[in-house]
């Protein structure tokens, strides 16, 4: 048994505490809290009602983790917690609900991380060393403290479902609607797209990283990068046709570790045939669109793609788009679409021509120079979904989401790798 890890850890109160709802979640709980040198005795039986019971009377531990299976609602359940927790407790949740949704409020409310049953032994050990890592890193002032960092990789599930101008259509939402800094990176380096839907001249800046990713820090990122206003800056390429892309893909990874320090965002227009030479690219990746379209070939495809997401990148979350949708016109009807993908489509987004060719007219990205089309709302929801933002949830809390566990001091909080598999969400 490895000795205790304390080093960071606050000196006056206990390490490690766990409530957990079933015997099955303890039983995988239990022996990687001995492995990391913790008292099995403080993984106690009983869930959020429990905790908040006990720690009403104690000292709360440094680091908790609370199962929320038996919570009827967990965002307001949570609340309760907060009252009774010391500021600086590093809260992991579990819970049996499988949404995507539910997973980015927890984590915007202050949750260190999200675990869906049922648990796996490395799932827990994972989540317990990221905690522990909050208390080794070192304290910075409010002007440093780590943003979340989402990345968001667009795949198409054929040539022509439209995947190049959902990405560009979201990274310009990320960056006007949502006021964050967004990077776009279109990876398409022969054929790309994205800085002809925002009219604006590539540059070389990805040509250049590839060739040379020593080169690729902070100050490169600065300059490679073409600004396509105050909050959306975009790195892709037109590389001559007769020039092969010689990379082991290194160059595409050190970018994507680049902008989660420089941005908020990421868009990745993923060709899809770099899930299959560069299987990396996806490693930090929180969550893939999947664009298809309504035929027999896509839906085949897409089957496909899932499978590969699911043994290569369990950690993003699938969310299927379908795209360019003439319901009169469609080869396959949108329910014998998801019968044979086993799972339903999270959005659609209606066939525009009128306001493709409009876009191209004007120079500009679909949503912008078609703002009140059924297909841009489509956009927009698609958008909102990622942010784990919603309308009436702005409207709500009068244009301000507020953090229900604002007691906690969680400064340290980074957008972790998910460890829970959404490949079913709503």
């Amino acid at each position: 048994m490895n000795a205790p890890w304390k080093s960071g850890l606050p000196g006056n109160r206990d390490p490690f505490a766990a409530y957990i709802c079933d015997d099955s979640a303890l039983d995988v709980l239990r022996p990687v809290v001995i492995e990391l040198g913790w008292q099995p005795e403080k993984c106690n039986k009983g869930g959020l009602r429990n905790a908040v019971q006990s720690l009403s009377v104690s000292a709360s531990p440094a680091i908790l983790i609370v199962d929320l299976s038996e919570s009827g609602d967990p965002l307001n359940d949570i609340n309760a917690l907060a009252e009774v927790c010391e500021p600086g407790t590093v809260v992991i949740a579990i819970g049996q609900v499988n949404d995507v949704r539910l997973y980015r409020d927890l984590l915007s409310s202050g949750i260190h991380d999200y675990l869906l049953k049922p648990l796996s032994a490395q799932q827990v050990h994972d989540a317990l060393n990221q905690a522990l890592a909050v208390f080794m890193s070192p304290k910075a002032g409010d002007a440093d403290a780590a943003k979340r960092h989402i990345s968001t990789a667009v795949v198409g599930t054929r040539g022509g479902v439209g995947a190049s101008t959902l990405a560009t259509s979201l990274a310009w939402l990320f960056a006007e609607q949502h006021k964050a800094a967004t990077a776009l990176l279109d990876l398409d380096v022969h054929f790309g797209t994205g800085a002809l839907a925002l009219d604006l001249e590539p540059g070389r800046g990805l040509t250049d990283a590839i060739e040379n990713p020593s080169r690729i820090d902070p100050l490169f990122i600065e300059r490679a990068m073409v600004r396509a206003g105050d909050n959306l800056s975009i790195l892709s390429a037109e590389a001559p046709i007769n020039q092969p892309l010689m990379t082991d893909g290194s160059a595409f990874v050190q970018l994507e570790d680049e902008f989660r320090q420089a941005f908020e965002m990421t868009v990745i227009d993923l060709p899809r045939n770099m899930l299959i030479n560069f299987p990396q690219l996806l490693a930090d990746v929180n969550l893939v669109v999947l664009t298809c379209e309504l035929t027999l070939a896509s839906a085949r495809d897409t089957i496909r793609i899932l499978s590969w997401l699911k043994a290569n990148a369990s950690h993003a979350h699938p969310m299927i788009v379908a795209n360019k949708v003439q319901t009169a016109l469609a080869e396959i009807s949108k329910a014998d679409f998801e019968a044979s993908i086993e799972r339903k489509v999270d959005f659609v987004v209606p066939y525009d021509i009128k306001a493709a060719s409009n876009a191209a007219k004007l120079g500009q990205v679909f949503v912008d120079a078609n703002r009140s089309s059924k297909a841009t709302a489509a956009i927009r929801q698609i958008a909102e979904r990622v942010m784990g933002v919603s309308t009436e949830d702005t409207l709500a809390a009068g244009g301000e989401k507020k953090s229900l566990l604002g007691n906690f001091d969680f400064k340290a909080m980074l957008a972790k790798k998910p460890k829970v598999d959404l490949t079913k969400a709503d």
